[in-house]
């Protein structure tokens, strides 16, 4: 754990973050890992989780079929058995748990052809299927229960010939999943859109495509009141919104461009200029291109997380990327002076042709690159709140200087700067205590960023940890973690364990990581290392004594407060016991011999509480007091005597 604090002292002093710092609860910790031994095939995409037999279902991207993975002891997940999906289809895409019934998203043998909804319960015995839509992408369960909802993407094939329509199924199940058929399925397409017209930010770009075949739903987030979902359409760089009461889709909002030329949205853009990280501004537009999406209503108002990953679509049929150094700029928009495509500036970056263009004469005026190297924060409405502008590229370069911006199948230094960088692409949010907070996944570099989105105008930035070896080549067995695809938050009141556990699916490494995720040390309390102790106080407590110069976590040594005895204190020194205290305590104080004096107890805000005189017959004194009548938080003492002057604190619960 100190190491990961000290990282984070370190990166958080080189980018200035506030002193909102000081109100971080969690540490995440692993604990628990679970392999296949099956390298770079998808053999962990997608968890779900059932609290009643502590099963993770996992999909096997691989074998196409369901893994069902027996968490009860975290520190040892084993396969309990496998559901075989060969009779339903192509096999699993994602999968979702709740209220007893495990829902599986399973494409067709032919992802053109319309995909099903299967249902089991927990112990993988089958209950029902339903048709949906093409290439079912994500599943999920409406916070309520009484409707799935799937995200049917709609990939071309790969000439490019067939182009199904993108749609979104609404399955309701109010009346048991055992009941359910046709009738109780509704699939919305975007037919409606193919005759308006779109803001210039929504993408519609395939060969001759409209907006119903070109739109690939990938990810959906719902409002805790079950009222409306929120479909991310990658590629198209925008996202939908579906009102769940009139089943109907209601709008489709571009997601805007991101301006890769201002201050704060600098990012490292070649993989060949020897290595050097060069993370500046360049007159690049990131398109945001959203995958995973997850509401969370904070003061009473719903806000999206989106992870910003990029997508790029490369068929046989078309194709749209391209290198800067192979398209014709524009002279004005681009200098020859400034050698933007030599291969150390922009030259390497991919960038996409269907756009840019803005005269139609043949060069190109303006650059968008896939993805933004970041997350973001936008209102129901898709307004933007927050952008985490080159926080991600400027914190995995701090930590990881030799890795930075690797793939997750290579060590290499900057591999992918010239493509999307660090791609974030899983997300998952969590309240812990009185916070709120994101848990990031980076599909290259590997690892999951921790940020506290409290106020989602100012997040800021927790911790990182990634449990890769980047010592190890990258390969079956070895390299540790890499690759996460999909981050599962089980709070304490359902976890096998009781504490706050993540579960993350590495895709490449074929694994499940598993964390805990906070420093609680009971019921709303929270470990605190201050002055080389380590407390378990109360969050505000907490929170004070870490602006006070103290640290989260336990100090070195996992020794408390309450095991510190008077003979311990080998300095001149006041010591408290017990600390925290609540009614009494013994204030103990070392110093030299005649050294006597006025002890005085003052408040944070310099008032004196309580006032007594000490007299030093000998190098230690010690003395009762009665704090029954001061209110919660944290004291000063101090001790002025004739030749010598200490201080301590003592906290109040």
């Amino acid at each position: 754990m100190k190491k990961h604090l000290l990282r984070l002292g370190f990166v958080t002093s080189l980018l200035v973050v506030s002193t909102n710092l000081f109100s971080q609860v969690i540490n995440l910790q692993k604990v628990g890992n679970y392999a296949t031994g099956v390298f770079d095939e998808g053999a962990t995409e997608i968890a779900a989780f059932d609290p009643a037999t502590n099963y993770l279902f996992s999909v096997n991207g691989l074998t196409g079929n369901i893994d069902v993975i027996d968490i009860n002891d975290v520190t040892n997940p084993v396969l309990a058995f496998t559901i075989d999906l060969s009779l339903y289809g192509g096999g699993a895409n994602s999968v979702a748990f709740q209220n007893g019934v495990l829902a599986a998203a399973v494409e067709d043998t032919i992802k053109q052809n319309n995909g099903k909804a299967v249902f089991f319960d927990a112990l993988g015995n089958y209950i029902n299927q339903v048709t949906i839509g093409a290439l079912p992408d994500m599943i999920c369960f409406t916070p309520n229960g009484k409707k799935v909802l799937v995200a049917n993407e709609g990939e071309p094939s790969s000439d490019y010939l067939v182009d199904p329509q993108g749609t979104v199924s609404i399955i309701d199940i109010t009346a048991g999943v055992a009941f359910i058929d046709s009738s109780n399925v509704i699939t919305l397409d975007f037919t409606a859109f193919d005759t308006i017209t779109l803001s210039n930010d929504i993408r519609v770009f395939g060969p001759g495509a409209l907006p119903s075949t070109d739109f690939e739903p990938e990810y959906i987030s719902v409002s805790k009141n079950s009222k409306f979902a929120y479909v991310t359409l990658q590629e198209n760089n925008a996202i939908a919104t579906i009102n769940l009461t009139t089943n109907q889709i209601t709008s489709v909002k571009g997601l805007g461009f991101k301006n890769h030329a201002l201050p704060g949205n600098e990012f490292d853009a070649s993989d060949k200029n020897s290595g050097i990280v060069n993370i500046t501004n360049w007159p690049v537009f990131g398109m945001y291109q959203p995958d995973a999406i997850e509401m969370v209503n904070i003061g009473g108002i719903n806000y999206n997380v989106m992870a910003n990953e990029g997508d790029v679509r490369d068929y046989d049929g078309f194709a749209e990327a391209s290198r800067v150094n192979s398209v014709l700029l524009d002279s004005i928009a681009f200098p020859d002076s400034l050698d933007y495509q030599n291969d150390n500036n922009l030259g390497r970056l991919n960038i996409t042709t269907t756009l840019g263009d803005i005269d139609n004469d043949g060069d190109f005026d303006k650059l968008y690159a896939f993805g933004a190297r970041s997350f973001s924060i936008r209102l129901a409405n898709g307004n933007l709140v927050y952008d985490s502008g080159n926080l991600i590229e400027t914190l995995t370069n701090a930590i990881y200087p030799d890795n930075f911006n690797c793939s997750n199948t290579s060590n290499t230094k900057k591999g992918r700067s010239d493509d999307k960088g660090p791609e974030p692409e899983g997300l998952t949010t969590a309240k812990i205590l009185d916070s709120t907070y994101l848990f990031l996944g980076l599909e290259r570099i590997s690892g999951v960023m921790v940020f506290n989105i409290t106020n989602p105008y100012a997040p800021y930035f927790v911790q990182y940890i990634n449990d890769r070896d980047f010592a190890s080549t990258p390969a079956a067995g070895i390299g540790g973690a890499q690759g996460p695809e999909g981050l599962l938050f089980i709070p304490s009141t359902k976890s096998p364990n009781g504490k706050n556990l993540l579960v993350v699916s590495n895709e490449i490494s074929g694994s499940i990581s598993i964390f805990e995720t906070d420093n609680t040390c009971g019921t709303g309390k929270i470990l605190v290392c201050y002055d080389g102790i380590t407390y378990c106080v109360k969050p505000s407590v907490a929170s004070n004594l870490v602006s006070l110069g103290g640290t989260y976590g336990s100090c070195d040594g996992e020794r408390f407060a309450s095991e510190f005895q008077d003979d311990e204190i080998l300095t001149n020194h006041i010591s408290v016991y017990p600390n925290p205290a609540n009614t009494n305590a013994t204030i103990s104080i070392q110093t030299i011999a005649g050294n006597s004096g006025k002890l005085s107890i003052t408040n944070v805000t310099g008032a004196v509480v309580l006032e007594q005189f000490i007299s030093m017959e000998s190098m230690t004194a010690t003395t009762a007091i009665d704090i029954t009548h001061l209110t919660t938080g944290i004291y000063i003492i101090n001790f002025m005597g004739s030749a010598e002057t200490l201080s301590s604190k003592i906290i109040i619960e």
